[in-house]
């Protein structure tokens, strides 16, 4: 795989250049568990998956939720591999990504939230546009439905095209987070990750340092193996990464 020593300055850019680069190569790889300990969900998505994830939630923000470029969309979800799609749905947009903790949170324009929170921010639906993501396997539906005015992704999600180019495209100077650009955050320093092909253990994604730790992996040509925060990082672990990965590189964030 190439990778281009230039760093984009716009999150499109980005997701182009990987897509480009390999688009069948794995991008983010997500394990859930049960209560043993012992994993109860993998789901890995590729390069190009991850891009029609991202298009599709785009489309799903802004031609059908009406969000525009410059708008805040709060995610409150745990480590899921929803996470970082719906964080690059956002900047593919030029939204600003706040997460729970931001001074920008409480006067987000959207939401995005998981069951766990649901409840917290369905009252606001006549405020705000709250999107909820069941987080259940294949990204499906809530199983008894969403309360009134709030959006179910795993039903809204589905009909949006897999390709999207936005009306107002953002520019490196738009902000990614609130205090930080887009060229600001896509040339974060890439740590562990030694060269492109590389894998990162990562948990925590409600944290802005693993958020920005996330980006920095995937500019550097890497991917990131999230683990569920349910569980801590258990002694199964090097067993499935052995098995299951078959891959000695992967390495723990530092």
């Amino acid at each position: 795989m190439t990778v281009s020593s230039r760093r984009p300055a716009v999150f499109p850019d980005l997701l182009a250049g990987l897509v480009a680069a390999d688009a069948g190569r794995p991008l983010v790889t997500w394990y859930a568990h049960d209560d043993s300990g012992v994993t109860s969900e993998r789901v890995e998505l590729s390069v190009v998956t991850y891009a029609n994830w991202v298009a599709k939630t785009a489309g799903l923000l802004t031609d059908a939720l009406d969000l525009e470029r410059g708008d805040t969309l709060l995610v409150d979800l745990p480590t899921h591999w929803l996470a970082p799609v719906a964080w690059g749905a956002a900047w593919s947009a030029g939204l600003v990504v706040a997460q729970p903790g931001d001074a920008a949170a409480a006067a987000a324009d959207a939401v995005l939230c998981g069951p766990a929170s649901l409840e917290r921010w369905a009252p606001e639906a006549d405020d705000r546009v709250v999107v909820a993501a069941a987080l259940t396997p294949l990204a499906r539906p809530f199983p008894a439905g969403v309360p009134s005015g709030v959006h179910d992704l795993g039903v809204e999600v589905w009909g949006q095209p897999d390709g999207y180019v936005a009306l107002d495209p953002p520019t490196a100077d738009d902000a990614a987070l609130p205090d930080v650009s887009q060229a600001e955050l896509l040339g974060g320093t890439p740590g562990s990750v030694a060269s492109p092909g590389g894998r990162v253990l990562l948990t925590g994604l409600a944290e802005r340092a693993a958020l920005r730790r996330t980006v920095a992996v995937l500019a550097a040509g890497g991917s990131v193996v999230l683990v569920d925060d349910d569980a801590p990082l258990a002694p199964w672990w090097d067993e499935r990464r052995a098995v299951i990965e078959r891959d000695e590189r992967i390495s723990p964030a530092t």
